[in-house]
């Protein structure tokens, strides 16, 4: 069993920065896909950038792509989202959550973390 604890978040200005971290409670990496996601009010929850198990290639979202880096600290077990320029529209809670390799669907997640952009 894993368990995820997100961190980082708060309220910014249009323009600003915040990284965001996702600490899990032991190693995953290469064996999980791990990812970030979204969900803001009235929204449904969308994918923000993910770094698949194997290959360990990391892809974006079309908002999120040019602004946001999603990264890995295997030392600290962390996951963590770089993220600049931030808009109004990001304004949302923020997860990270994980799947093994060979499951269709992410099975553990954290509590979330707030961020609210205006």
């Amino acid at each position: 069993h894993v368990q995820l604890v997100e961190s980082g978040g708060g309220s910014v200005q249009a323009g600003e920065s915040l990284r965001l971290s996702c600490a899990a409670s032991k190693y995953i990496h290469n064996t999980h896909t791990v990812t970030w996601s979204r969900q803001g009010p009235g929204t449904e929850r969308e994918g923000v950038a993910a770094i698949y198990s194997g290959d360990g290639s990391a892809i974006y979202s079309d908002s999120a792509k040019g602004r946001f880096t999603i990264s890995q600290d295997n030392a600290k077990n962390t996951l963590t989202l770089h993220m600049n320029s931030l808009k109004p529209e990001d304004t949302a809670m923020y997860f990270c959550a994980a799947r093994p390799c060979d499951m269709p669907s992410y099975i553990y997640w954290g509590q979330g973390t707030q961020v609210t952009v205006s």
